[in-house]
């Protein structure tokens, strides 16, 4: 009986305040609605601002018309290493090998992976592996990318000394170098309205227009270098005929650098459009790169580092013929990277000659009813 009395107070109170209730009720669900319209208003602002990424003046730029592409793609890469300590260079560089492979691009995204043609052998140890990532939009860019090399350098020019002929050198194998590079590079495109870089380098658009823009970005690389020394002295001092004494440089001497890399990059881009749905770019960048690095010569007992400011490049160059749906063309990129110690200078230039052909397919909604 307790609990029924309990109960009929409690729904007394509840009749009593129905009114008061429903008020408090109408008052929650309009400041729920408020709350709501928060959100909303953050969506739609990550929206447009989405968007902005990729706005662009359709009386220079031709937008992409479909959602996805595949491509076939050949590249070939190349790459030199060049060491020098006291007036002594040694130049590395593997032989130049074809790889080809498929990609895949959803708008901004672009993934793909190659393999050498005369090396088909993926889990071989040593073997070269390499992997790209880039996303592009009107606005920004991004560039991600991972490569370990192989143990095919070759010896190309060697110079130690005056009367020490270096060229009997030229064209011997050495395996004992590994060079690793692994870095983020981004990118700002200033005239984005109307100069479109992917049109050159993803061919997610098409330039109408001739046009060029200033740009600006910033990255950063972390690079390892592995040397065997005693190899490298063996084949250099053992492989030269000479009257006078062969002795390779003690700042030329260590096992293990790693190197990081902080840029900064400015640099300037034109569109060159010469007959309809043909285009030709030409960009270049200077990147003032702030570098550190750890190492060990052989005659030092604590090692050396070095934290220095020096100039790097980074050059692009491609060609492409666009109807939105078909697209064939090619594209060189150079990169080169540049270190100087009181020891010993290490310069390394890599890049790699792309030639492709894709289909563009699946149409965008706005598109559809135009065809």
């Amino acid at each position: 009986m307790k609990y029924v009395l309990i109960m009929l107070m409690l729904f007394a109170v509840v009749l009593c305040d129905a009114e008061s209730l429903q008020q408090d009720a109408e008052s929650l669900q309009q400041d729920s609605v408020l709350v709501d319209s928060v959100p909303k208003r953050k969506i739609s602002k990550v929206r447009q601002t989405i968007r902005d990424f990729d706005r662009l003046q359709k009386d220079y730029i031709e937008p992409q018309h479909y959602e996805f592409t595949v491509m076939a793609q050949a590249t070939r890469n190349f790459e030199n290493f060049i060491l020098s300590s006291n007036g002594q260079s040694i130049l590395l560089a593997p032989d130049q090998n074809i790889k080809i492979g498929p990609y895949f691009g959803w708008r901004w995204f672009f993934l793909g992976y190659t393999f050498e043609l005369n090396n088909l052998n993926f889990w071989r140890r040593g073997l070269k592996k390499e992997f790209d990532l880039s996303i592009y939009s009107s606005q920004v860019g991004v560039d991600l990318f991972y490569r370990r090399t192989g143990n095919d350098y070759k010896l190309r020019e060697v110079r130690l000394g005056y009367d020490i002929d270096g060229s009997q050198l030229e064209g011997v194998g050495f395996d004992g170098i590994n060079v690793g590079i692994t870095g983020v590079n981004a990118y700002y495109i200033f005239n984005h309205g109307r100069f479109s870089y992917p049109a050159a380098f993803s061919q997610s658009t098409c330039q109408k227009v001739s046009c060029g823009s200033w740009m600006a970005g910033a990255g950063f690389t972390k690079n390892t270098l592995n040397l065997n020394f005693e190899k490298l002295k063996s084949v250099v001092e053992g492989g030269i005929v000479s009257e006078q004494a062969v002795k390779l440089d003690s700042g030329m001497m260590f096992d293990h650098i790693d190197y990081n890399d902080f840029s900064l990059s400015a640099g300037y881009a034109y569109n060159w459009v010469f007959a309809p749905n043909w285009l030709f770019c030409a960009s270049g960048q200077l990147a003032l790169a702030y570098k550190t690095s750890y190492g060990k010569t052989v005659d030092e007992n604590n090692g050396f580092d070095f934290k220095k400011v020096n100039l790097d490049g980074i050059g692009r160059f491609g060609m492409v013929y666009n109807n939105t749906r078909w697209y064939v063309g090619w594209s060189v990129i150079l990169r080169s990277n540049n270190y100087h110690t009181s020891r010993f200078t290490a310069n390394n230039v890599f890049g790699s000659m792309n030639t492709y052909i894709g289909y563009n397919f699946k149409l965008k909604k706005k598109y559809r009813n135009k065809t």
